[in-house]
């Protein structure tokens, strides 16, 4: 019992931190350091796109999340929301797969930056936070956002399409938690070697 009520004040300490935390990462689009570093992440996250796993036409895998989730941990819920969003225009442009652009996918886009820089923006890296914030991702963006978004374009089942995902997620989940984990552990560990 002691246990579940510390979990759930520091939950909400969390909570009650979110304005602070969202105007501190709006101080970072000032910056020409926090710039600079969510440009190279967003032109990785575009290289990263060239190499997706279509599985259907509704299916895929790629690996993008991986720098947008750096950048969330390093700049912040609103700069990486901002580049997640210029992200998705640019991986249209430089990868198209005949399909039209639809701004619903943008909105998306924003919204796991924002995510990912909620949870892990100035917090300690840890397996926990990493699993709840891609777990996050995945809830909101992969299985409501997206299939929205393919649902309204295409004209199909809205919970058609996430059963499909679902399925691919659930196999997914452990191995992109586990990427996501060390690269952020790494990149902990090169920003404290930087500040020294």
């Amino acid at each position: 019992v002691i246990f579940l009520m510390n979990r759930f004040s520091s939950l909400a300490a969390e909570l009650r931190g979110i304005p602070r935390l969202t105007a501190e990462s709006a101080r970072e689009t000032r910056s020409v350091r926090s710039l600079t570093g969510t440009s190279m992440l967003m032109a990785l996250s575009v290289l990263l796109n060239q190499f997706t796993i279509f599985i259907s036409a509704l299916i895929r895998v790629s690996f993008t999340f991986l720098p947008i989730a750096a950048a969330g941990m390093l700049f912040g819920p609103v700069l990486t929301g901002l580049a997640g969003a210029a992200i998705d225009i640019l991986k249209y442009f430089t990868r198209n797969d005949g399909s039209a652009f639809f701004p619903g996918f943008t909105i998306s886009e924003f919204m796991r930056g924002f995510l990912y820089g909620l949870i892990l923006y100035r917090k300690p890296v840890t397996l926990g936070r990493t699993a709840a914030a891609h777990l996050s991702v995945m809830v909101v963006v992969t299985f409501l956002l997206n299939p929205l978004w393919l649902s309204m374009m295409y004209g199909q089942a809205f919970v058609a399409l996430v059963g499909m995902r679902v399925i691919k997620n659930l196999f997914l989940f452990p191995i992109e938690v586990a990427m996501l984990y060390a690269l952020l552990k790494a990149t902990a560990t090169i920003r404290a070697r930087a500040l020294v």
